[in-house]
Parts: C-alpha cells; sequence; structure tokens
C-alpha cells in the first residue's frame, strides 16, 4: 500500500474538497488518463487494486503512471465507544481527489487496450471517472 514514509503530523482535520482540480489536470506523460469527474477521497488500497488491474489487462506492456498519492491520514473511533477521550487512531490514508484531476496515464498500448485497461481501473475507484486522451486534452480539462 502506498503511504508516506513520515509526516510532519500524526493527525489531519478532514478538510474540504470544493473547486475543481487546479494542477494535475493535464496529461503530462501518458498518451491516455483517467480523470476525476466529482471529488471523493480515495484510499490506497483502491490505487492498488487499480493498478493492479492495469498492469494485468495490458501484461505489463507499456507503461503506466499514477499521478496521485495517499498523504492523507484518516482516523477512527472503535465501534460501540462512548464520545469524547481524543481522536481516534489512524486507520488509512486517503488522497484528496477534485473533479479534473488526471488519477492515472498509460502509454505504449493500442487505443483499444489502454481504453479497456482504464475501464477496468475505473470500476476499482469509488468516484465517477472518464477516460481521455492527448488529442481531448489540448489545453486541460474544462
Amino acid at each position: 500500500m502506498l503511504m508516506p514514509k513520515r509526516v510532519k503530523r500524526r493527525k489531519q482535520f478532514r478538510g474540504t474538497m470544493a473547486g475543481k482540480a487546479s494542477r494535475g489536470n493535464t496529461l503530462t506523460y501518458g498518451e491516455y488518463g483517467l480523470v476525476a469527474t466529482e471529488p471523493c477521497w480515495i484510499k490506497s488500497n483502491q490505487i492498488e487494486a487499480a493498478r493492479i488491474a492495469l498492469t494485468r489487462y495490458t501484461k505489463r506492456t507499456g507503461k503506466v503512471w499514477i499521478k496521485i498519492f495517499p498523504d492523507k491520514p484518516v482516523t477512527a473511533k472503535p465501534a460501540e465507544t462512548r464520545m469524547g477521550s481524543g481522536k481516534g487512531t489512524l486507520e488509512y490514508w486517503v488522497a484528496v481527489v477534485k473533479p479534473g484531476r488526471v488519477m492515472f496515464e498509460i502509454a505504449g498500448v493500442p487505443e483499444s487496450d489502454a481504453r479497456e485497461a482504464l475501464r477496468l481501473a475505473m470500476h476499482k475507484l469509488p468516484c465517477k471517472c472518464k477516460i481521455v486522451s492527448k488529442a481531448d486534452l489540448e489545453g486541460g480539462v474544462s
């Protein structure tokens, strides 16, 4: 699973996911990409599942880039625990994704294979996504 090697602070506030992605909204490496169309938190195990789906379908040909990283800790309190007595323990790590963010890129495979691999990866993620090509994204995601 992806997670930071070390962090400045152990626990974080939940924050907000308002607005569109101002960074990471263009295809920089690959020919095809997977773009989020709604805001969400993506867990590290979901990123890993999508990565495995991509590489399995392409039979490890071509190249895959993961452009999101889970650097936000999410805490949870145990079930049937009374309120109070501090914040819960760290449960998992998430990547905060806003609409327009390119999450995965792929290159070096035929278009039909790339689109099918990205479609399989899309089903592993908790948010709605769309598949885009370099030709679609001249000038960023609208």
